[in-house]
Formats: structure tokens, sequence, C-alpha cells
């Protein structure tokens, strides 16, 4: 008898697992083909980072190039929604990549996960497209990032636009991290497992509850999730690496945060009073104390995706800062 049950158990999860299998192969068909490549891919050592472009083009007038770096749980489509076609039409050349990892852009390197990594392959990216000093903006987890750029290749940086960014570790970080469970073998393991199996599934029926805790305490904007193309963080390979970036980020922060008074680049801080994802106290007025010169603007009653809240703002302090040098000569 007992043996029998233990088949029967044995049965019933193998088939939850092809079931989840199955479900998460036709969900990342059916996510691909509603959102296919928006822009092109630049090629890179080891691969190819996508990015979307408007504005004008290479070579044509401009008032400047700006580079737009997305969040955790995002591709290039989020910030070009909402900041980067106003940017391209009131004359930018606007660029947004997709990080590695994320929208079409390939992982390319196996520590792809530290922003430092994610940092080389856009200087390179930037670099084979022949792009000038970029005004480059940072929202959230690319507040790390676009930092780690304009210390690392301050040749490629001239101005530094951060949003709601993430760059100090923070109290408790050090415990574990957003996902340092799967650090362990058996973590790895149902990690990998559910990766394949129930993640698609359970996002693809969750993501706009997801959305709305990150827009808190505002609302959710009509047609966000089809418009940033979200659906694409279900795919099993950019699930994992989302998880890896964040996982990774807190050590990172510790290393590079005291590196910050050697920013050269004039810098923004726009950060929102009641952010309930990144902290303004303990990110953005701390990074405002050690960045030499750095102007911080902290708008009361906003959250965390002020780029939509507070996208007049939020692109009146870009265009100040583009006006302050002269962004993207090339």
């Amino acid at each position: 008898m007992l043996t029998l049950i233990a088949g029967l158990v044995a049965g019933t999860v193998l088939a939850l697992v092809a079931a989840g299998l199955l479900a998460t192969w036709i969900i990342t068909l059916v996510v691909e083909a509603r959102y296919p490549p928006a822009g092109r891919r630049v090629a890179v050592e080891g691969g190819h980072l996508a990015v979307i472009e408007a504005g004008p083009g290479e070579g044509a007038p401009s008032r400047g190039t700006v580079v737009l770096l997305h969040g955790a749980s995002a591709n290039a489509m989020d910030p070009m929604l909402a900041i980067g076609r106003r940017l391209a039409g009131d004359g930018f050349r606007v660029l947004s990549f997709d990080r590695p990892g994320f929208g079409y852009s390939d992982r390319i390197a196996p520590d792809a996960a530290s922003p430092a990594v994610q940092a080389r392959l856009i200087a390179e990216a930037l670099a084979a497209m022949k792009v000038g000093p970029a005004l480059v903006v940072g929202h959230s987890w690319s507040g790390a990032l676009a930092t780690a750029l304009a210390l690392d290749f301050p040749e490629r940086v001239a101005g530094l636009a951060l949003l709601a960014p993430v760059s100090h570790p923070w109290p408790g970080g050090s415990v574990g991290g957003y996902a340092a469970w799967y650090r362990s073998l058996p973590g790895r393991m149902l990690l990998n497992l559910a990766t394949y199996t129930v993640a698609a599934p359970l996002g693809f029926a969750t993501l706009d509850r997801f959305a709305e805790v990150v827009f808190r305490p505002q609302g959710l904007p009509v047609g966000y999730l089809d418009g940033a193309r979200v659906p694409l963080i279900l795919r099993p390979s950019t699930f994992a690496a989302n998880l890896r970036d964040l996982d990774g980020l807190y050590a990172f922060l510790e290393r590079q945060s005291p590196r910050y008074p050697a920013i050269t680049a004039p810098t923004v801080i726009v950060a929102g009073d009641i952010d309930p994802v990144v902290k303004t106290d303990i990110h953005a007025r701390a990074l405002a104390r050690e960045v030499p010169g750095a102007r911080l603007v902290v708008l009361p009653g906003v959250g965390h995706m002020l780029q939509y809240i507070a996208a007049d703002t939020v692109v009146a302090e870009i265009e100040a800062l583009a006006a302050r040098e002269r962004v993207g000569a090339d």
C-alpha cells in the first residue's frame, strides 16, 4: 500500500512538473510573439545588446544623446514609454538598452549580474555605435549601473540623471539579500524548478498586482503592462537573470559606494519622499551628499515609479542637466 501511495504521489508530482513546463513554454512563445524585438542588436564581446532608438538618428543634428537604463523586472521599453519618446520629441537622440539578460539582450557574461560588468558592456556598445559622451539616465537598480558607468568609463558619461536610484547597502541586506535563499543547493534546485514550471504561470496571473505594488501610493497607469512589455520578464532565462541581479546587488554596493566622491559628471538625483521600494533617505539623500555638486530633487507624495507619475518634472530635470553640458557631442 505504501509503495502504491508513493507511486501515486511521484506520478502526480511528475505530471504537475510536466504541466508547468508545458505552460511555461507556451507562455514564452505567446509573450515573444506579442512583444517581438523593437530595435536593433549591437555586437559586443561575447554577444549582443538590444537597443531601442528614438529621435534624430546617428549623425543628424540633435540636442544630445540620452541613454536610458531600466530597473529590475523591466526592459528597454519601460523608460522609453515613460520619458524616452518625449525626450526624442524634444530633439534628443534617445537610446534605451535592454540590460544583459533582459528584453532581447544576451546575458553574455557568466558574471553579468554585476553592475560593473553591465557597465562595461554598455560602454562597449556605445563605442560600437560611435556615441560620444551621453547623458545617462538610470532608474532603480540601474542607479548602481549608471554610477558604475560614470566611475569606470567617465569618457562615456557627460551627465547623470538618477531616478529613485539604488546606491547604498540597506539595513538587513547583508543577512541575505533579495533572493539569497536560492544560494543553498536545495534552494537553487527549487528555484530552477520553479523558474521553468510555476514562475511564468503564476506571474502571468499576478503581474497586474505586482505592478500595482511598485506604483504605490499612485495607481497603475492604464495600459502600462502592455505598453512597457512587462510580460517579457516571465521567460525563464529573464526571470533567473532578474533574481541574480537582485541577489548580488547588496555586496556590489558595499564595494562601490565608497567611490561616489570620485564621480565627476554633473548629476541630478530625483526621488519620491514616500518610495516604498527604494528608501530615499538610505539611497538618494546619501548619494546626493557624496557625489560632488549633485542636485537632489525630492518629490512630495510620490513613490517609486516617478518617471511615470512625475514625468514632467523628470523630463525638465534631464533637459536642465543637458543644458549644463553639451551631451552626446559626436
